[in-house]
C-alpha cells in the first residue's frame, strides 16, 4: 500500500509539475503576443518617417549665361512655364531666382531661419522647383537681397539707418525702402543662415544684392553706426570677408553684385564697395553695367545707352585690367547685362552687342537683367 500511495504521489506531483509549465509557456506566449499587438498598434498610428532626400549641386559651367527670375513667377507655374519655354533651346544654361527680395520676405517656407514674414511673393514646394530646373540642365542661383531690407528694419528698427530728423526711426531712401545699417553685425548672420538654407536646398551658387551702404533719397537725414575712425569700404569689406568665412565650410559658391561704376572709380562712391576688395572674397562678382545706368555723357556719348557695346567693353574692359593688377583672375567677373528698356530701345541687338563686347574683353559669362522677366527668344 506504501509502494502504491508513493506511486501516485509521484503521478500526481508529475501532472502539477507539467501543468505549471504549461502554464508558464502560454502565459509567455500570451505576453509575447500582445507585446506584438501594442508594437502593431503603435506602429500603425505613427506616420512613416520621410527619408531626407540628397541633394546634388551642379558644378558651376565654364561660362554662366544667365537670367534673372523673380519669385512672383517662379511660384506661377503658367508664366513660369512659358518663361522656360523661352529658354529652351537658348544659350541660358543658368537662372537666377529671388529668395529673398527688395521687400525682405523670404520667398520660401523656411524650416530654419527665423525671421519676420513679408507679404512679397512666396516659392511653394522651391526644393522640388529646384530639382526640377536642375534636371532640365539649368544651374540655379539664389539671389538673397542684403542691407536693402524694410521688412526687418521695421522688426528691429535699432539695426536700421537711423533717420536724423526723426530719432528712432529708420531712414528710408526715395522710394520708402529702409536699409539695415551694415555695420550691425548681429544681423549678419541672419544673412549667413539664409545662404546655408539655399545651398541646403539644392541652390548651386547664392548672389548677394545691395551689398553696400544707400545711395538714393535724402543721404543728410541718413546716420550711419560706424565710428569716425571706420570707412565704408571697411565695413563693406569686413560683411565680405565674414560670409566667406562663414560660408566657405558648406562649400557655397557665392556672388556679389557690384555697382558697374566700381569699373572704373576708385574711391567706394560713398557705398563701400571698392572692385579690388570684392574680388578675394567672392567667386563670382557682378559688375552692374546697365548702359542706361550711367550719366549723360559717360566715355563721350551723349547716351549711353545708344551705344550699348561701346559701353560695355570699357567698363568691363578696365574691370578686367584691375583684376590682373590685383593679382586675381579675370574669369571672377561675370558682368549683369541690361535686357530691359531705358535709355534707348533695348532689341535683341542691342542685347547681343552686350554680349560681344564681353567676349571681347576676354571674358565668357554674363547675366541678363529684366525686372519683368520678359526676355525673347531672339535676344537668346
Amino acid at each position: 500500500m506504501n509502494k502504491i500511495a508513493i506511486g501516485v504521489s509521484g503521478a500526481v506531483i508529475a501532472l502539477v509539475i507539467a501543468y505549471f509549465i504549461f502554464s508558464l509557456s502560454s502565459s509567455g506566449k500570451h505576453i509575447q503576443f500582445q507585446s506584438q499587438l501594442a508594437a502593431s498598434s503603435t506602429a500603425s498610428s505613427t506616420p512613416p518617417v520621410k527619408p531626407i532626400p540628397q541633394v546634388a549641386h551642379m558644378p558651376t559651367p565654364a561660362a554662366v549665361k544667365a537670367v534673372y527670375m523673380t519669385a512672383c513667377i517662379a511660384d506661377t507655374p503658367n508664366l513660369r512655364e512659358k518663361m522656360l519655354k523661352t529658354l529652351e533651346g537658348s544659350e541660358i544654361n543658368a537662372l537666377m531666382i529671388d529668395i529673398k527680395d527688395y521687400t525682405g520676405t523670404l520667398a520660401y517656407a523656411s524650416t530654419s531661419v527665423e525671421g519676420p514674414k513679408g507679404n512679397g511673393c512666396r516659392i511653394r514646394s522651391l526644393p522640388e522647383l529646384v530639382a526640377s530646373l536642375h534636371a532640365k540642365g539649368l544651374y540655379m542661383i539664389a539671389r538673397v537681397t542684403v542691407f536693402q531690407d524694410p521688412l526687418y528694419s521695421k522688426a528691429h528698427p535699432e539695426l536700421a539707418v537711423q533717420s536724423r530728423s526723426h530719432p528712432g526711426r529708420p531712414w528710408a531712401d526715395k522710394k520708402g525702402l529702409a536699409f539695415i545699417d551694415p555695420n550691425s553685425s548681429s544681423y549678419w548672420d541672419y544673412i549667413v543662415s539664409i545662404a546655408k538654407e539655399a545651398h541646403a536646398i539644392g541652390f548651386d551658387e547664392v548672389n548677394f544684392d545691395y551689398i553696400r551702404f544707400p545711395s538714393d533719397g535724402n543721404m543728410s537725414d541718413a546716420h550711419f553706426a560706424i565710428p569716425a575712425s571706420t570707412t565704408r569700404a571697411m565695413v563693406i569689406t569686413k560683411f565680405f570677408k565674414y560670409l566667406r568665412t562663414a560660408l566657405l565650410p558648406e562649400k557655397v559658391v557665392m556672388s556679389a553684385d557690384i555697382f558697374g561704376q566700381t569699373t572704373i572709380n576708385t574711391d567706394d562712391m560713398g557705398i563701400g564697395q571698392i572692385l579690388e576688395n570684392a574680388l578675394p572674397y567672392f567667386d563670382y562678382v557682378a559688375p552692374m553695367v546697365y548702359p542706361s545706368h550711367f550719366i549723360d555723357g559717360f566715355a563721350g556719348y551723349a547716351n549711353p545707352a545708344a551705344h550699348p557695346y561701346e559701353i560695355i567693353k570699357y567698363t568691363m574692359g578696365k574691370a578686367v585690367q584691375r583684376a590682373l593688377a590685383a593679382s586675381s583672375s579675370p574669369e571672377k567677373l561675370r558682368p549683369w547685362l541690361q535686357a530691359f528698356d531705358l535709355g534707348a530701345t533695348y532689341t535683341p541687338a542691342l542685347v547681343h552687342a552686350q554680349m560681344q563686347a564681353t567676349y571681347d574683353v576676354g571674358l565668357t559669362g554674363w547675366m541678363l537683367w529684366d525686372a519683368s522677366n520678359r526676355y525673347s527668344r531672339e535676344e537668346l
